[in-house]
């Protein structure tokens, strides 16, 4: 069990979503960042969907009540386990009694713990997603707060190689950048595919959705993601019916200034959708912070599929090198 001791809000269970429900008006919740949760299940020996916690505000302050194991991912955190450092996408054995504390993250924006056996709360629609919207999933449908008792999936003990534990290979090292003709280097470039309102803007505002740089703005949240760039705007402005929409679709209100739809976006809406942005490019967005710059490079379908399969891939040599590091311990 994991007892938390400090957090500031909005820190929640998170698994990677809930899916299936959308046409009931429910949205997938889940880790903003699935390949850092993925990530760190894969490295432990979890199931994939295992639960962790998404830190998205600091500091934070864990004690453990068992013996168990830790993986940390996502935003570097300066994490240390009894004052002594963990470094980013680090897995590590931790003791009864041993305390967690996570600072602002250094680059990055969330930070992911996973635990031997995964969080153990209710699973609710196929899901253990902290869905605070609607009050349900994670713990009672709530943020964390101080005082907070986090039960843990039980599983075999984890011995590991070397007692100090092992380190995994970050995705923005493992995996190739995304390429764009006028990015700088702070520039997050993300992958994406048109959507189907996509020609009913005029050339100058594809051109401008395709060549600029667009910043992240400070009313961005898990809902979705506001940006502010050159004003989009359709040849004809013709008011739209709602429809369905799912995460990464990057719609244009009549302010003409885009809007990503992420974890807790929205099932239906009536914004025209210019783009989506490809599902292996999702973590990359989740990762930024209000303030940076983001670029968006229009790819097709195949590409989207190849990115997947790299992502795939990435999971699979994590989950076999792990396996090399920790072994379940014989009872």
């Amino acid at each position: 069990m994991i007892e938390v001791s400090q957090t500031p809000p909005l820190n929640t269970v998170q698994d990677l979503g809930r899916f299936g429900y959308r046409r009931y008006g429910i949205g997938s919740a889940g880790a903003m960042d699935r390949l850092a949760l993925a990530v760190g299940n894969c490295a432990l020996g979890n199931a994939s969907g295992a639960a962790g916690i998404e830190f998205q505000l600091f500091p934070v302050m864990l004690k453990f009540r068992v013996d168990t194991a830790i993986a940390i991912t996502g935003a570097d955190c300066a994490a240390t386990l009894d004052s002594l450092p963990v470094p980013p996408f680090w897995v590590t054995p931790v003791a009864a009694g041993q305390t967690l504390r996570l600072e602002a993250p250094k680059t990055g924006a969330r930070t992911y713990l996973c635990i031997a056996g995964g969080i153990d709360v209710p699973e609710i629609l196929g899901s253990r997603s902290t869905q605070m919207r609607d009050g349900f999933g994670g713990l009672s449908g709530r943020q964390l707060q101080p005082g907070d008792i986090l039960p843990t999936g039980s599983r075999p003990a984890l011995r590991f190689r070397d007692s100090f534990g092992f380190g995994i290979e970050p995705p923005d090292s493992a995996l190739p950048p995304n390429a764009h003709d006028w990015a700088t280097d702070s520039d997050i470039v993300l992958r994406v595919i048109a959507a189907a309102e996509h020609d009913q803007f005029d050339s100058a505002s594809i051109k401008a959705f395709r060549t600029t740089a667009w910043t992240i703005t400070p009313q961005s949240n898990r809902m979705g993601y506001r940006l502010a760039g050159t004003s989009l705007k359709r040849s004809d402005p013709t008011e739209m019916r709602s429809q369905a929409i799912v995460q990464g679709v990057v719609q244009v209100p009549p302010s003409g200034q885009p809007i990503v739809q992420l974890a807790d976006g929205n099932s239906a809406g009536g914004y025209p959708k210019l783009a989506y942005v490809i599902q292996a490019d999702l973590w990359r967005l989740a990762q930024a912070s209000p303030g940076r710059t983001l670029r968006f490079a229009l790819v097709s379908l195949d590409d989207a599929r190849r990115a997947r399969a790299e992502q795939a891939a990435y999971l699979k040599d994590v989950s076999r090198m792990s396996g090399y590091c920790r072994s379940q311990v014989q009872a």
